[in-house]
C-alpha cells in the first residue's frame, strides 16, 4: 500500500461518561466534543475517542500503550495529579523495568488499562 498512514485513534468506552471526561482532562488531554455522546481527546500526537458506551467485557479487555520519553519522569508527574484520591476505582502501578523497556500503569475510572512506557530497543 502506497498511502502513508498518519495516526491510530482507538475508540474506548466509559461506565460514567462525565467522570471519564473529567479524568482524561486531569490527565492532560484536550477534549473536543464531537457529539453529545462522543468526544475526541488529544495530547500532542496521541488521540482517542471516548464514547458514552459501556459493555463490561469490552471495557475489562481494553488496554492501550502510550510511549513516553521518560517513564520515571512521567510517573512523578502522574503521582502529582492525585488521581486515586479524585476518582473512585482509579489505580496506579509504579514503573517496572523489563527486558524491552519500562512501563507504569493507570486504570481509568471505568477499568481501562493504560500502559505508559518507553522502549530500550527501537
Amino acid at each position: 500500500m502506497k498511502q502513508r498512514m498518519k495516526s491510530a485513534r482507538p475508540f474506548i468506552g466509559a461506565e460514567n461518561f462525565e467522570i471519564s471526561r473529567s479524568f482524561y482532562a486531569d490527565l492532560g488531554f484536550e477534549e473536543v466534543v464531537l457529539e453529545p455522546n462522543l468526544s475526541l481527546f488529544k495530547k500532542e500526537e496521541i488521540a482517542f475517542y471516548l464514547q458514552n458506551a459501556y459493555v463490561k467485557d469490552w471495557i475489562d479487555n481494553t488496554m492501550l500503550f502510550v510511549e513516553v520519553e521518560d517513564t520515571d519522569e512521567f510517573w512523578k508527574e502522574l503521582q502529582s495529579l492525585n488521581l486515586t484520591e479524585k476518582y473512585e476505582n482509579v489505580r496506579l502501578t509504579p514503573v517496572r523495568t523489563m527486558v524491552w523497556g519500562k512501563e507504569c500503569f493507570v486504570h481509568d475510572p471505568s477499568g481501562i488499562l493504560w500502559h505508559f512506557g518507553e522502549f530500550f530497543i527501537k
